[in-house]
């Protein structure tokens, strides 16, 4: 019969320990793309004496947002593992209300030119693990509920938490890479559209000079004439869910439809999304509805619910279905980044501070996107941050120095030795930023 154990003690004093043994490959990533000097040279320090440099402290903002600990005061649990701190190149982790306040005092400027750093990170990432022609751009906003007082923060469209008080950041999601293109956060009042030709102009400031084309796809709250007159001057090509008008009403039933499907049909018209707006393509499906069945989501009309877009893309309208359809992809990202990239947890009560912290979980998306896609093994790719954080960064380290050399100890076990040693030597192919 096993014997339990019995009269174990306990003993709290071995500094070689650390649960976040596995960030030793994302900072290996970072280390030989040369991050920090590539970000020293482009984003100005606004503080004239500190312990940390801009690159350190940008940084010790962004690994509680990897690593899961959600809020600012959780990254406290950071500043007594002094052997993550050694393999992140961090050390005397800064406390949580230094992290605070580096948010609250950075001027307006330097969320600018952090905004600006990632346009010019993205640049680079987006060719890596190959080159790339053509961007296929995701259009969204999602409602972030808080909790307190935060400047900006109001009541506005909220379907699981009705009048409370939230934000109504704007979004833009590259559809094949998985990259954050932009955000902007706006008041949780914001207008449907609000802020959307301003992104738009961000995103084509943005582009790499060698993309030949560009797709945007987005839901009928951008689809004003102003966002697609935006779109059309600047020769990108566009699907988007057509507001359901009086006038577009009125033409649904008069349409000739063509069978699509066992249940849908589909048809194209011209439709003006204003009175002074031009004339555009508009494509329209409907289904029929049958008796028994429960109210439909879609716009319904005389027991058929219906579906339209607005586009000028050089499809068919079956084509144009299937192409929007691929949206659909952007839902469970959005749910990452509002669930385990922290985006639902506001740090302060200023609105610039929560801008700046939004651009810096643009940063860490971004950055753990671009680790995923050239280094990790090909059935890793679509893992989310939370699995990513199991199977990788969470792995427990015991860091020893055996005749003065540091090694980082994990788990004895073939298949963690096997990926180990496929990363790292995939981490080394890279080449560093901006060579």
């Amino acid at each position: 019969m096993m014997r339990l154990p019995r009269n174990i003690k306990i003993a709290c004093n071995n500094g070689g320990l650390t649960h976040y043994g596995g960030i030793l490959f994302f900072q290996e990533f970072l280390r030989v793309l040369q991050f920090r000097r590539f970000l020293a040279q482009r984003v100005e320090d606004f503080r004239p004496h500190h312990d940390y440099s801009l690159s350190p402290m940008t940084l010790a903002v962004m690994y509680p947002v990897i690593l899961g600990l959600d809020r600012l005061e959780n990254a406290s649990l950071l500043r007594s593992d002094v052997t993550f701190q050694y393999l992140t190149g961090l050390p005397g982790y800064p406390d949580p209300q230094s992290l605070r306040r580096f948010l609250l005092h950075a001027p307006p400027e330097f969320r600018h030119q952090l905004h600006r750093f990632n346009d010019r990170l993205l640049q680079e990432f987006i060719h890596r693990p190959e080159h790339r022609s053509r961007l296929i751009l995701d259009l969204d906003s999602t409602v972030v509920t808080v909790f307190g007082r935060q400047e900006g923060a109001e009541v506005g469209y909220n379907p699981r938490y009705r009048g409370k008080r939230s934000y109504d950041p704007l979004l833009c999601l590259e559809s094949n890479s998985s990259f954050l293109w932009d955000t902007e956060l706006r008041a949780g009042d914001a207008g449907t559209w609000a802020g959307s030709t301003e992104l738009l102009a961000s995103c084509f400031f943005s582009l790499p000079k060698d993309i030949r084309e560009l797709r945007f796809r987005a839901d009928a709250g951008f689809g004003y004439n102003p966002v697609l007159e935006h779109l059309e001057q600047m020769q990108a090509q566009y699907a988007v869910v057509a507001r359901m008008s009086t006038s577009l009403k009125r033409r649904l039933c008069g349409l000739r439809y063509q069978r699509f499907n066992e249940q849908w049909e589909i048809a194209e018209c011209e439709h003006k999304v204003s009175e002074q707006a031009p004339a555009r393509r508009c494509v329209v499906a409907r289904r029929q509805i049958e008796e028994t069945e429960p109210q439909p989501t879609l716009f319904t009309l005389e027991r058929y619910a219906y579906r339209s877009w607005m586009t000028n893309l050089p499809l068919t309208p079956a084509g144009i279905w299937h192409f929007y359809d691929g949206r659909a992809g952007m839902e469970p990202r959005l749910g990452e980044l509002r669930e385990h990239f922290a985006l639902r947890k506001i740090p302060t009560r200023a609105f610039e501070a929560n801008a700046l912290y939004l651009e810096i979980i643009r940063l860490a998306y971004n950055l753990v996107t671009a680790f995923q896609r050239t280094c990790l093994p090909e059935d890793w790719q679509d893992l989310t941050l939370k699995t990513l954080r199991y199977r990788l960064f969470w792995l427990p380290g015991e860091l020893t120095r055996p005749q003065n050399r540091p090694i980082l100890r994990l788990v004895n076990s073939p298949v963690v030795r096997g990926w180990t040693e496929k990363i790292l030597h995939r981490i080394q192919k890279q080449k560093p930023l901006d060579a």
